[in-house]
């Protein structure tokens, strides 16, 4: 049980400093923020017209029949759309949002540690393959298929796969492979 707490607590710990460099100091996330000089006309216009949710624009209303749907995706056909996330304001709680994010990567290597320690024999490369393995199946089933339906940038994403879960496995393989 010490073991597995440890691996967790480090390996949580891991996955939180690269989101934090990812997201902050190393800018990977910077090309899926972009900047307009338009921002407060647009945030004015969106204040006016809609409630706080999620929006996918346009759409048909709430009971339309299909063929009246599939008449506006013909219409929308080379038409400009949006996905858009609306907020009435901006709060910041920096320690909460991250206590909550260390908390659910503690989670997940947690999980990931419990069934790495259930190997008959694992090794530090299998340790390392199977972390990646989680990980990418995360960004394909989440974040990829997202971008297949709605034309995302999933790079930034892919790097954070592939380098966190990356040194997560390296974390784990030493660790839980140490007698």
């Amino acid at each position: 049980m010490k073991k597995l707490i440890i691996a967790s607590l480090v390996g949580g710990l891991i996955l939180f400093i690269w989101q934090f460099l990812s997201w902050s100091l190393l800018g990977v996330h910077t090309p899926n923020l972009a900047y307009t000089p338009n921002q407060d006309k647009v945030l004015e216009l969106l204040g006016d017209n809609l409630e706080e949710g999620s929006y996918f624009l346009p759409t048909v209303k709430p009971g339309t029949s299909a063929a009246e749907e599939q008449a506006l995706t013909e219409k929308m056909i080379g038409k400009p759309w949006a996905i858009v996330s609306y907020h009435k304001e901006f709060t910041m709680n920096l320690g909460y949002n991250m206590g909550r994010g260390y908390i659910i990567d503690f989670l997940v290597v947690l999980l990931l540690s419990w069934m790495l320690m259930k190997f008959r024999d694992l090794s530090f490369m299998s340790a390392i393959i199977a972390s990646l393995s989680v990980g990418i199946i995360g960004y394909l089933s989440i974040s990829y298929l997202e971008s297949i339906w709605f034309e995302g940038n999933t790079i930034p994403y892919l790097i954070d796969t592939i380098v966190s879960w990356g040194l997560v496995g390296v974390w784990l393989g030493f660790w839980l492979t140490k007698r």
